[in-house]
């Protein structure tokens, strides 16, 4: 089950502390216009893992790209993801894609804003998307079709 959070509460705050990916980005800034963050519950209603999205008009070459304010998105950028269990990562992007693509109906590209790691360039890849930009630190994948 999918579930979306709007504001950060004391409970949720912990799972933001175990973010491997961009651990320096403000709980304030993760939350609000423009922006998502997505958990894949389990069965019992346990966390199995948390992604971050921001809704920007272009893709974004670094972190300080994530959080301009726009008032057109098109672009769901997907900034970091970790999980707690095997798959459910890769369940929980094809999850918040079909979300998205259901609920935010201006919304037509699906492309992360990624460390340029050995690990994030296994996940992205294997799980569908493309190489669309490598940036001086980052690089940008994008999902141009999710089966799901």
């Amino acid at each position: 089950m999918i579930q979306t959070i709007k504001t950060i509460t004391e409970q949720f705050l912990s799972f933001l502390l175990d973010d491997p990916v961009r651990p320096s980005i403000p709980y304030s800034d993760r939350v609000g216009e423009n922006k998502d963050i997505f958990v894949l519950r389990g069965e019992d209603d346990k966390v199995m893992a948390i992604t971050c999205v921001s809704y920007q008009e272009n893709v974004p070459t670094s972190e300080a790209d994530l959080f301009e304010r726009c008032s057109s998105p098109h672009v769901a950028v997907f900034y970091t993801i970790w999980s707690y269990a095997p798959g459910a990562g890769r369940q929980l992007i094809f999850d918040a894609v079909e979300y998205i693509k259901q609920n935010i109906k201006d919304i037509d590209r699906f492309v992360t804003l990624s460390p340029q790691t050995e690990m994030a360039k296994r996940f992205h890849t294997k799980n569908g998307a493309v190489v669309f930009r490598t940036n001086p630190e980052t690089v940008n994948y994008e999902y141009l079709k999710v089966v799901v």
